[in-house]
């Protein structure tokens, strides 16, 4: 999902001695002394993964690249820029002048997780929230805080027992006093972070879980000190992006994949990677069960033009959070496409899992034959499934919902631009469905959307890219944001589907150049209001009776930080706000897709500063 032309980060695995070897045996002797207009390492550092894919496969760089195989290429790409450009992590040091008791009680308010629930609302209570429509008129910024040197802030925050935690794409988790943003503490346990924590227990000591690309952590919430550390995935592609599940004491990680995004590489292998959820024991780390989103291994298929061997069925992988059904004793989680052919059963699908086994009850798919992966947008489309599907993926989970009278539906967005309803209690049979959007590889309803006790609220991206030859830009070419497309926010009730209400995309302002009205990041809801961020940099909230807007903060400008260095908001993108105590925590920040890069993570209360 959301991979064309852009290679994702690669996992802190890939930085083995192949990429240092490599490097030193095909570009030391040029750019450790450079002459001339040779950039130096420092410079090459500063590129994203993939300017420097580019350059070794298509640019100048290619003759220094013959013979190396894809997986080679990789690894050399996360030796030079294993981080998509980033320098150095902010500094982690404590900055709290006063220590504070960590009380994560039961009662507590928090947001833990992607989700406050098991069933994937991404709805906050009054009591939690603290929050009224009426109030949040009245939110102004209370503070900042500088991420470090980078260009996506896109991990869900998390906040427990009076701390908010945030991940960082420079590999640094940090716990802030949610109050003031001071920092508690702060480790970089490993590679790049793209997704949020779970807090729960390991062994009796508070702790928050998250993985890295195939390794998954354990750390004392209290103060950040690794309890274990296991490589749950085994596929050299595989990406932790989804938020894990801490329940009953075990973990549920999700994994997604980097794969597709290799698909335009004649010379590569396309494709034998599958989508999987690991159960993993949270005291321990032992892994429990692992249960693939296709069951059949990958197998040699066809050769492409280049005369390489193509495998398949791969694919479908999972990019955000299991939901649990305790009626049931059952773990849902949607799908992607797959990546190669033949096309199965399983991707663009809702799955049951038994919570227990792993045992895979029953799948329903909502969209046949969707086989793509990223050489299908490039001229000869060398490794393109011959079905070539429409890149239709799921990338937000299912909403467990309750219908009334003893009925109920998993919701969710797709980003066809369709919101299905299924009955988990009649194995996936469709209820009803409702298109809300045009539907796109990058449209419709992108991360999740939230619901209440009515309605599912959904935002849809359908954002328009287009491009520009640049010679000043590394990739020889610029994307351009339409800034007449994209957007929007819908209220549909559940039990029908039928629209309550839409909200218009806000145009951009005149002002702003490389702006889209899209809307992908997840949406957020407390009694009365639903929060929704936009590619533009804006956050808003809508009521959620009329649709109308509330309050509307523009996040895409510098900010002054509590740890002193200046920071910028930009495009906001994959994660919603977290809504605690009367806080709104929200990141701001997607250099990806044309958005404007950031690096800031922001809390607003009604008595601000």
């Amino acid at each position: 999902m959301r991979y064309v032309y852009v290679l994702a980060l690669l996992p802190s695995f890939l930085l083995a001695q192949d990429g240092a070897s490599i490097y030193k045996q095909r570009c030391a002797s040029c750019h450790d002394a450079p002459q001339g207009r040779v950039p130096t390492i420092a410079t090459i550092k500063q590129m994203s993964p993939e300017a420097v894919y580019m350059a070794l496969t298509s640019g100048e760089m290619k003759s220094r690249a013959e013979g190396l195989a894809t997986l080679d290429v990789m690894a050399l790409i996360a030796y030079i820029a294993p981080t998509g450009g980033v320098q150095s992590a902010a500094a982690i040091e404590p900055t709290c002048n006063t220590p504070a008791a960590f009380q994560p009680g039961a009662d507590t308010p928090q947001w833990n997780g992607w989700s406050t629930s098991l069933s994937n609302s991404r709805f906050q209570d009054k009591a939690a929230a603290a929050l009224t429509a009426a109030d949040v008129r009245r939110l102004k910024l209370k503070w900042a805080f500088n991420l470090g040197e980078v260009t996506i802030a896109r991990g869900q925050p998390v906040v427990v027992g009076g701390r908010a935690f945030v991940t960082s794409q420079t590999g640094v988790v940090y716990a802030l006093d949610a109050n003031s943003g001071c920092i508690r503490w702060g480790v970089k346990p490993g590679g790049a972070i793209r997704s949020g924590v779970a807090f729960g227990d390991a062994n009796g000591k508070p702790a928050i879980f998250f993985g890295d690309g195939p390794n998954v952590y354990a750390l004392n919430a209290d103060t950040g000190e690794q309890i274990w550390k296991v490589k749950a995935a085994d596929h050299y592609s595989a990406m932790a992006t989804a938020t894990p599940r801490y329940y009953k004491g075990v973990i549920y990680q999700p994994y997604s994949s980097f794969e597709e995004a290799l698909g335009p590489d004649p010379n590569f292998e396309c494709c034998t990677f599958r989508g999987s959820v690991v159960a993993l024991d949270a005291a321990t780390g032992k892994k429990l069960w692992q249960t693939f989103t296709i069951a059949e291994t990958p197998k040699p298929t066809r050769k492409n033009a280049a005369g390489k061997q193509m495998y398949g069925p791969s694919g479908a992988g999972v990019w955000s959070t299991p939901t649990i059904d305790e009626q049931r004793g059952v773990l849902y989680v949607a799908t992607g496409d797959n990546y190669s052919d033949p096309p199965t059963a399983t991707s663009d699908a809702v799955l049951a899992i038994d919570l227990k086994s792993g045992e895979l009850l029953w799948s329903k798919q909502v969209t046949e034959s969707d086989a793509y992966n990223n050489g299908c947008v490039v001229p000869g489309g060398t490794n393109c499934p011959e079905s070539k599907g429409p890149d239709y993926d799921f990338g937000q989970p299912p909403i467990l919902a309750q219908l009334g009278g003893g009925k109920r539906a998993l919701v969710i967005g797709q980003k066809s631009g369709m919101v299905h309803a299924l009955d988990p209690d009649r194995k996936g049979e469709i209820l009803w469905q409702t298109r809300v959007g045009q539907g796109s590889a990058l449209g419709g309803s992108q991360w999740g959307s939230a619901a209440d006790s009515q309605n599912i609220y959904v935002a849809i991206s359908d954002i328009g890219i287009g491009g520009t030859p640049d010679p000043k830009s590394p990739q020889g070419y610029r994307l351009i944001l339409d800034p007449n497309k994209g957007g929007g926010l819908y209220a549909l009730d559940l039990g029908t589907g039928k629209v309550k209400w839409s909200a218009k995309p806000v145009p951009c302002a005149e002002t702003k150049t490389d702006c889209s009205p899209a809307q992908s990041a997840a949406v957020t809801g407390i009694p009365g209001a639903v929060f929704s961020g936009a590619v533009d940099g804006h956050l808003r909230a809508y009521s959620t009776s009329t649709g109308e807007i509330l309050w509307d903060t523009d996040t895409a400008r510098e900010f002054s930080t509590v740890n002193g260095k200046p920071a910028h908001g930009g495009a906001m993108d994959v994660a919603g706000p977290a809504v605690v105590n009367g806080m709104v925590f929200v990141n701001s920040g997607y250099g990806q897709w044309g958005g404007a890069p950031g690096n800031t993570f922001l809390a607003f209360s009604v008595d601000g500063k």
